[in-house]
């Protein structure tokens, strides 16, 4: 089944141009975090520290935000042990999971829908492209996103996110993160070929014996696509939510559009009666 979005919401076009995503196979990520390095010297973004806490492991960045576009999380699947023994830990390695997420880039996606000043946009690959000049910090697209994906950075307050390394894909080459992924857990593609490869692997892994494996974002029918379907989805083996994922998403604003288009006309009409009674009731008791 194509997932596309409206030719309509296309900013950018190009002739031949295909949309292109992620898909990222869980299975084979091996926490490496060479994705996250990798994307932060690319588009510039700062370090988010070294401190080891307690409970962080080597999981510094901790979660997507304006200054981390690609963000490895660390599951263990069983309760960790009160004293700390390297070799143990060593031994129970198969009690993890890893996964590298990132935006999505939804084909419903709420971001693009709430912003106001045309900030984000989707370009002629279908990806949701957040122009940092254009953005005025509003934040209307934060809450907007259903996977938490968008952040306002803490020094000028513009939002940001993944490009989906948009300034590499115009020059025919491959994301960053896909690039320095020693396994190959992230690939990137044209999309309805990465959606064949996922379904293809989903098939060999339940031969194997892993019955869990599904994928996440891709391949489901249309009452039950997340967002319309995403852009950068996922081969899981466990439920959404032990990675941090929403078991359901999708664009509020396309969701309740009448209804929160009338609400704020309502809105409108109220203040804008509000203030003529005030203006009238000024000028009464002038005179």
């Amino acid at each position: 089944m194509s997932t596309s979005a409206a030719p309509t919401e296309l900013a950018v076009h190009r002739s031949g141009a295909r949309r292109m995503g992620f898909f990222t196979d869980t299975t084979t990520c091996i926490g490496c975090k060479a994705c996250e390095v990798a994307c932060k010297q690319w588009n510039d973004l700062p370090a988010d520290g070294s401190r080891f806490e307690k409970g962080g492991s080597y999981d510094h960045t901790g979660e997507l935000s304006a200054s981390t576009w690609r963000h490895v999380r660390f599951v263990e699947l069983a309760e960790a042990p009160a004293e700390v023994d390297v070799g143990a830990a060593v031994a129970r390695m198969d009690e993890w999971i890893f996964m590298s997420d990132v935006c999505k880039h939804c084909t419903n996606a709420g971001c693009l829908d709430a912003c106001p000043t045309g900030a984000l946009i989707r370009t002629e690959f279908e990806t949701v492209v957040l122009q940092p000049d254009v953005c005025n910090g509003c934040g209307y697209c934060i809450p907007a996103c259903p996977f938490g994906v968008v952040d306002r950075d803490r020094i000028d307050g513009r939002a940001a996110k993944c490009t989906l390394c948009y300034d590499r894909l115009q020059d025919g080459l491959e994301p960053a993160c896909a690039k320095a992924c020693p396994t190959d857990s992230i690939q990137f593609g044209p999309y309805e070929e990465l959606v064949d490869t996922a379904e293809r692997r989903v098939a060999t892994l339940r031969r194997r014996g892993v019955d869990g494996a599904y994928l996440y974002g891709a391949g489901d029918e249309p009452e039950h696509e997340l967002a319309g379907g995403l852009g950068a989805f996922f081969l899981l083996t466990q439920p959404p939510e032990r990675y941090g994922l929403a078991a359901e998403a999708d664009s509020p604003i396309q969701e309740n559009v009448v209804p929160a288009t009338l609400a704020a006309m309502g809105a409108g009409l109220v203040a804008a009666v509000a203030t003529a009674l005030a203006f009238v009731t000024a000028r009464r008791s002038k005179s």
